[in-house]
C-alpha cells in the first residue's frame, strides 16, 4: 500500500518557508507605508493618481515599490535597464501570489 503523508507535520524547513512567505507579503508594504509617511512627494510624482499606488499596495507591492524607486533614482521617468528591475518585481509579485496556493 502507498503511504500517505500528512501536511500537518511541522519541520524546521516548513518554518523557514513560512518566514520567507511572510516576508514576501510584509516588507514591501512596510516600505510603501514608509514612503507615505516620510517621502510623500515621491509617491505623488511617480504615480498619476493615488488610486494607482493604493492598488499597488494591495495587489502588486513589489512592482509598486520598485517602480517608485526606479522612477526617483536619476530622472523623472523609467528608462532603459530600469524596466528590467520593474519586470523582475512583476515576476516576484506573481511568485508571491502563487505562494497562496500552498
Amino acid at each position: 500500500m502507498a503511504t500517505r503523508t500528512t501536511r500537518d507535520e511541522f519541520s524546521p524547513a516548513r518554518a523557514v518557508e513560512l518566514v520567507i512567505i511572510f516576508s514576501l507579503w510584509f516588507w514591501p508594504r512596510l516600505f510603501i507605508l514608509g514612503f507615505v509617511i516620510f517621502s510623500w512627494q515621491l509617491l505623488i510624482d511617480a504615480f498619476p493618481s493615488w488610486i494607482v499606488w493604493v492598488g499597488g499596495f494591495f495587489l502588486l507591492p513589489w512592482t509598486t515599490i520598485t517602480y517608485m524607486m526606479m522612477w526617483g533614482i536619476y530622472s523623472d521617468g523609467i528608462f532603459g535597464v530600469e524596466w528590467v528591475f520593474v519586470g523582475g518585481a512583476v515576476l516576484l509579485d506573481i511568485y508571491t501570489w502563487a505562494t497562496l496556493r500552498n
